[in-house]
């Protein structure tokens, strides 16, 4: 059984359909839930998916704990749903090819340090492009420049705007990020030797 920790900042929407698209899986489970700030929804859904939560201003301070906390319960993966923080150097060298990101465009265009949520969007719609999507990636130590694992277009016509930009993004994440997330952990498609790591 392989054990993932999913970690937010936000609502936490992806997170709750991931939790719920495990469920009674034979092969891959939701150990652990940790979010940035206070999420009472979140907490009420772990509880009922029978997720432990947690809480940590992802301070200098806290990042021992946190790591106390994967290896506590025993997390194989990480998975960044909607999470803003940067991924210090410690944790990614303690999961190397172990933690996966969503970001809502098709990088490399649109990524990088603010770039995320409603500035994407609008961003995008400001650059006047055909298309945009998601991509699903491994991350590393610079902000979206981890090697892509996936990618999912939506066509961008004349009269969509960063809101209704929004929405088609938010689809393409219920149709594929829990999927996406299940392929790789099940047979991934990075070696250490990929990302430069021994």
């Amino acid at each position: 059984m392989k054990k993932i920790a999913i970690f937010i900042s936000g609502a936490g929407s992806n997170a709750q359909r991931m939790m719920s698209y495990f469920a009674g899986h034979q092969k891959i489970k939701v150990a652990c839930l940790i979010s940035s700030k206070e999420n009472v929804q979140i907490a009420a859904s772990c509880t009922k998916h029978q997720v432990r939560y947690y809480e940590f201003g992802w301070n200098e301070h806290d990042m021992e704990h946190i790591l106390h906390v994967l290896e506590a319960n025993d997390i194989d993966w990480i998975v960044l749903a909607g999470f803003l923080k940067k991924i210090p150097e410690t944790m990614i060298g303690a999961y190397a090819n172990k933690i996966i990101n969503l970001h809502p465009s098709l990088l490399p265009k649109y990524g990088g340090k603010g770039m995320y949520g409603m500035h994407v969007h609008r961003a995008v719609i400001e650059g006047k492009e055909k298309e945009s999507g998601i991509t699903i990636h491994y991350v590393n130590e610079e902000y979206d420049k981890g090697k892509i694992i996936q990618q999912h277009k939506t066509p961008i016509q004349v009269s969509d705007d960063a809101d209704s930009l929004l929405e088609k993004i938010r689809q393409l994440e219920i149709n594929h990020f829990s999927k996406t997330v299940e392929s790789e952990i099940l047979n991934p498609s990075v070696k250490h030797s990929d990302l430069g790591c021994p």
